[in-house]
């Protein structure tokens, strides 16, 4: 039998299709891509916003137009958060949250034999390790990123992502150095480490970030190991030291600000303010001035003035960020400020949005003429394609082949 996988969202998505498409291959199924015909649609879902739902039905609905007999999964984050939604859909067939994502082929076949149970989700907050290590690098062209922990144990009132992934679990540090060096072995020169919340690796377990990377970087042949999305007030000072004083820590630091207005990070319950973000961002720069410094902006949050829009878009104005993700703020299940009152207009959210995002394309050009002329390291990520250890994009020729650091002149 023919399996189209599609994946929307984020890197955990990503790491959850390529154990299922292992699993699917490993009982003799054809992996097929996306343009093909399939016998079964697999469509990973993301339920971050409103429009991650709304893209996560629309491949639904794609699916079942290529070939009406197939059997249509729906799985992922959307899939655990709001399974009846999902179910009532004519077009899915069956409904396998998170929770039980790892049995996703066997659900598959036992649903084809007896066409039974259709939804298959349970209690996220019950699980209380990953159910599986055998998995945990994930390609990105031609950079490994290894998934080091699930979870997350904040609950900021805009975020479903807890619910869709539970709490903090981790990947035990000697699996992840064992992956790492077999990474090197292979001639794969950097490394990204990422997960829900990266900084809140080996909460569950007893260790630290901080206690990964300093045995991370005893491994010989990686010359990068780069950092995916860290809290702000998750950066205990031994690991800010850590990061922005090893050579070997790419200076990339993708850190969500989400608002530059004290009183909407009040009522988004982030444990940090504006001032401590600004010291942050210079501590960093300071140890290291090429860092590039990236963000999440949520534009149109319940109760958001012009004047607290103001503040957010002066602060990015004169901060020294690289770049910034701007999403319009939408109600989520269970969380606090799908509740609240004052939600802002949607035509002046469309136009909050469209500033930043005029203000980000400004910072990112700001950013690279900054680096001209520097030597900076880069890995290769395809012929004729670079991103610098800095995260700028280059189109250049060189001979070493994908996986591999060299040095460049921007």
């Amino acid at each position: 039998m023919k399996v189209s996988l599609i994946t929307l969202g984020c890197r955990s998505n990503a790491f959850d299709t390529q154990l299922m498409a292992f699993k699917f291959r490993q009982k003799g199924y054809q992996l097929v891509s996306e343009e093909e015909p399939a016998d079964i649609y697999v469509i990973n879902t993301c339920t971050v916003t409103a429009g991650a739902d709304r893209s996560s039905r629309q491949e639904i609905y794609r699916a079942k137009r290529k070939n009406p007999k197939a059997l249509v999964v729906a799985t992922g984050c959307y899939a655990q958060v709001s399974p009846q939604a999902l179910a009532s859909l004519k077009e899915v067939d069956l409904v396998i949250g998170n929770t039980d994502k790892h049995r996703l082929v066997e659900i598959v076949e036992e649903y084809l034999e007896r066409r039974d149970e259709k939804v298959h989700v349970r209690n996220i907050f019950r699980q209380q390790a990953l159910e599986n290590f055998d998995l945990i690098t994930f390609f990105e062209k031609a950079r490994p990123f290894l998934k080091v922990q699930e979870g997350c144990n904040k609950f900021c009132t805009f975020c479903v992502i807890p619910y869709a992934r539970g709490k903090v679990r981790s990947v035990p540090p000697e699996k992840v150095m064992q992956e790492v060096s077999f990474l090197a072995e292979k001639g794969f020169q950097e490394v990204v480490l990422t997960g829900t919340q990266l900084t809140q690796y080996g909460w569950d377990i007893g260790t630290s970030l901080y206690e990964l990377l300093k045995e991370l970087l005893k491994v010989k042949g990686i010359e990068l190991i780069r950092l995916s999305s860290i809290y702000p007030s998750e950066l205990t000072q031994e690991l800010l030291e850590l990061i922005t004083g090893e050579e070997k820590i790419a200076p990339h630091f993708h850190m969500s600000l989400q608002s530059g207005s004290d009183r909407i990070l009040e009522l988004m319950e982030r444990d940090y303010r504006v001032l401590d973000y600004v010291k942050l961002v210079e501590y960093i720069l300071a140890r290291r001035p090429e860092t590039a410094v990236g963000t999440d902006i949520i534009a149109g949050f319940p109760t958001e003035t012009d004047e607290d829009f103001r503040k957010t878009y002066q602060l990015l104005e004169e901060l020294p960020i690289a770049y910034m993700h701007v999403f319009p703020y939408s109600d989520r299940p269970f969380t606090k400020a799908s509740k609240m009152e004052n939600k802002v207009d949607g035509r002046v959210k469309e136009e909050r949005v469209r500033l930043l995002k005029e203000l980000d394309i400004r910072k990112r050009k700001e950013f690279f003429d900054k680096n001209k002329g520097k030597e900076l390291r880069a890995v290769v990520l395809e012929e004729g394609r670079l991103l610098t250890e800095n995260y700028i994009e280059v189109e250049r020729r060189v001979e070493e082949k994908a996986g591999r650091v060299v040095r460049i002149e921007l």
